[in-house]
């Protein structure tokens, strides 16, 4: 009897020994728990294709493999999603999200309804680094940026953040003639409206996107890029000059490069400040085994989107890097944002 006592006190002793020997996150468990995804943009953009598509992997990396679900909640280019998540959401790993990976860009302007610090959102990692472009519609006659300096052309953009500010940079920088109409809810809707006619153009959109949500105006040259922005050309366009080759001065290069930046951590994911460090190992960890997973990249080539991932790390040194731009730079293209509205 009396040795029983002792082996069952022994065996209690070890097991507290090894559970406290392991790491916090190797104790950590989702079982049995739903894990909600935010999308800032509504349903059937790139950004909710790109969120969609990592919560049918991510469970399977999380322990417990949880369920993940996908939440939509768009408005003010994203904002309102990173605000929520900034703010309210619960800190316990059962929420993270994907939004416009310009926040910390729209946070350095000092843009209306920026209310967060990028630099303390819990960076999980981006899928992309795919540079947006800057175009217009085939029937216009307008190959070239430097066409784009000869005529007038109506650019959809929705209420504010880079579907603006583009045309508007390249009107005060290189003389274009982009007309800007804003009010549309989003890519989707600018889209709809090239194909009826409303508009010529897309102020701003990543090339996955148009190969994504319109491969035949991709496949059949009906949608005309005339400038990437980010720091990486895509091969599918490498004809199309990046923004910072257009620079005529260091100045310009400066607001080219503040711009650019944001693409380096397209579709970017996570969390809301204030997560235990255990979390953020093990949703680093997750999401660097889903970028990796055959079975996503096999996914990723059906559906003809691009994978160029950064870690956690990476993304949250680039956006504090975004977030302490000079003031002199950042002032010069908040006052030409803001001129283009």
């Amino acid at each position: 009897m009396m040795g029983r006592t002792v082996g069952a006190r022994v065996a209690v002793l070890l097991a507290l020994t090894i559970s406290a020997a392991l790491p916090a996150s190797a104790q950590i468990s989702f079982k049995g728990k739903t894990v909600r995804l935010v999308v800032g943009t509504p349903p059937g953009g790139g950004y909710d294709t790109y969120g969609r598509l990592v919560a049918r992997h991510l469970g399977e990396h999380l322990p417990g493999q949880p369920t993940v679900i996908v939440v939509n909640m768009a408005g003010a280019s994203g904002m309102n999603a990173v605000t929520w998540l900034y703010t309210q959401a619960p800190r316990d790993g059962t929420v993270i999200a994907t939004f416009n990976k310009s926040m910390p860009f729209y946070q350095a302007l000092g843009q209306l309804g920026a209310r967060f610090k990028a630099e303390d959102l819990t960076w999980i990692g981006s899928m992309s680094q795919d540079p947006d472009v800057v175009s217009v519609w085939h029937a216009t006659g307008v190959r070239t940026i430097d066409d784009a300096k000869t005529r007038p052309l109506v650019m959809g953009a929705n209420s504010g953040g880079t579907m603006t500010l583009y045309p508007a940079l390249l009107n005060a920088t290189v003389g274009t003639r982009f007309k800007i109409v804003t009010g549309y809810p989003g890519s989707a809707a600018v889209y709809l409206a090239i194909e009826k006619g409303e508009v010529d153009g897309a102020g701003s959109s990543p090339w996955t996107s148009w190969k994504v949500n319109r491969p035949g105006w991709v496949r059949d040259r009906l949608i005309r890029p005339l400038v990437q922005v980010g720091f990486k050309r895509d091969g599918d366009i490498a004809d199309v000059p990046l923004l910072l080759d257009l620079a005529g001065n260091e100045e310009q290069r400066g607001m080219f490069h503040f711009v650019s930046a944001p693409a380096s951590i397209e579709r970017p994911f996570a969390g809301p400040p204030g997560m235990a460090p255990e979390l953020v190992e093990v949703y680093r960890r997750a999401f660097n085994e889903v970028v990796k997973s055959p079975r996503l990249r096999e996914e990723i080539t059906r559906l003809n989107l691009d994978l160029d991932p950064q870690p956690g790390e990476a993304v949250a040194k680039i956006v504090n890097d975004i977030v302490t731009t000079t003031p002199a730079i950042v002032s010069k293209v908040k006052a030409i944002t803001d001129e283009g509205r």
